[in-house]
Formats: C-alpha cells, structure tokens, sequence
C-alpha cells in the first residue's frame, strides 16, 4: 500500500480528499453569500452587522486557505473553479437579500450546513487515521457552534 508525503495511506485518503474538497465548495458558496450580506445589509442592526460579517468572511478566508493546503498536504488538488464548488457545495447562493435578520438567518444555516458537512468529513479523517484533517474540522465545528448560538441569540 502506497502512502503520502506524511505517511498516511493513499487509498484511504481518496475519500477525505473528495470531502474536503466538498467542504472547500461549500466554504466557497457561504463566503459569497456573507460578503453579499456585508455590502448588502440595511436596516437598523446596521452598524451591528456590518463589521460581525466582514469579521466572519475574513475568518471564512483564512478557513478557505487551510482547507486548501490541507488538501495539498494529503496529496490532493484543491477546487479552485466557480462551476466546481457550485456543483459540489452543499450550500447554494442566497442572492437578494438585504433585511438584517434575513442576513442573519442565512449566516445561521449556512454555519449548520458547514457544521454538518465538517462532522461527515471529521468521521471519515478518523476511519483513515487522518489525525490532522479531523483536528482541523472539529476545531472548526466547535467555533461555529459558539457562532451559531450568538447569531441566534440575536434572532431572540
């Protein structure tokens, strides 16, 4: 059986790495939708939202990176195409959205569909004795965890 440049076996990464890069799509899809809440939002959460969205996407962007590399690092090429993570993503554009609760509720569900997707990634990492992926991913559910119960306190 071969391995990789860390010592993990290939055949046994082979489905890591398409989640990852599953997960890579869907980090895409949300980043976009959360810049278009930033730019977009109006009403009177305003000056509240404004800064927790660009706050949020910048940390999407260095989620985005990591995801990448770790996909590099396993032997694997990352996504890097539109049309790519819109087919893999399992998470679709929220265009048209402006009202500030409506931005949020958006942020909510696409933190829970991360969160799912991450927990399915973080399973098959452990079957493969992939250590490092599932670190990053559960490091990831449980940041989003607190983001979610924050973003729903202020849907009240």
């Amino acid at each position: 059986m071969s391995t990789n440049q860390i010592g993990l076996a290939n055949v046994e990464l082979t489905p890591v790495i398409k989640a990852l890069n599953a997960l890579l799509s869907s980090y895409h899809l949300f980043y976009i939708n959360v810049r278009g809440y930033h730019w977009n939002v109006k009403g009177e959460h305003f000056f509240t939202l404004h800064p927790k969205f660009e706050e949020l996407y910048t940390e999407l962007q260095l989620q985005i990176d990591e995801i990448a590399e770790r996909i590099l690092t396993l032997g694997g090429t990352p996504l890097h195409a539109y049309t790519d993570f819109a087919q893999r993503s399992s998470i679709s554009e929220d265009k048209g959205v402006f009202e500030g609760r409506k931005c949020v509720e958006g942020v909510v569900k696409g933190l829970q569909a991360l969160i799912a997707e991450q927990r399915k990634v973080a399973e098959l990492a452990e079957e493969a004795s992939d250590q490092g992926t599932s670190d990053i991913v559960t490091g990831y559910v449980q940041a989003q965890e607190k983001e979610i119960w924050m973003y729903s306190a202020f849907l009240g």
